[in-house]
């Protein structure tokens, strides 16, 4: 999910920024700090929204750098558990399918592509062997976020499901709703 969050922390201004405006300054040291960045609390920030306070700034000797105590807003994506997202197949490997979901990638394992017994192809395609169902590069889909690991923080790790109804790719999710229909309701 997409936030725009508010942080506060002491900006380090390089002295090649004290030419600019402070506010400009502040802006490009935040962004240079922060885009990209990743961790568990604020997910992969996106890019700075705003500066909102800039406090006095202190010059620290030996460094030349000037610190300014900042608020500033963060637009940031943290992926949360269960959050059904769309995204993009990037790539197909014997273990399973890469998806782009936007800023980050995520990976289905095979044995949570389909509800099927699936097996890969010179071609790089999954295949469900009863259902014909397959699985390729640039196939859309929708999958459901079921594993988030921080544990190498320049790499983080999320795993995907697409094994419910409702998720795969867009003609999976039309004959699931077409089977559910043709489907006799039991009298109790």
């Amino acid at each position: 999910m997409f936030y725009a969050m508010k942080v506060k922390d002491h900006v380090r201004v390089p002295p090649n920024l004290f030419g600019l405006d402070l506010k400009e300054a502040i802006v490009n040291a935040v962004k240079e700090q922060y885009t990209g960045f990743i961790s568990k609390e604020l997910g992969i920030v996106i890019d700075v929204l705003d500066v909102t306070e800039v406090n006095d700034g202190v010059i620290i000797p030996g460094d030349g750098a000037a610190y300014y105590e900042t608020d500033f807003e963060l637009l940031s994506y943290l992926p949360e558990m269960q959050e059904v997202l769309p995204g993009v197949v990037r790539d197909v490997a014997e273990f399973g399918a890469f998806v782009n979901l936007g800023p980050i990638d995520g990976m289905i394992h095979v044995s949570q592509t389909m509800n099927d017994f699936v097996s890969v192809t010179k071609d790089k395609v999954l295949q469900g062997k009863d259902s014909g169902r397959v699985l390729k590069m640039s196939d859309q889909c929708l999958a459901r976020m079921v594993a988030i690991s921080y544990k190498d923080r320049s790499n983080p790790k999320f795993g995907l499901t697409m094994r419910q109804e409702g998720l795969g790719k867009p003609e999976w999710i039309v004959e699931d709703l077409s089977a559910v229909k043709k489907k006799p309701v039991k009298a109790q």
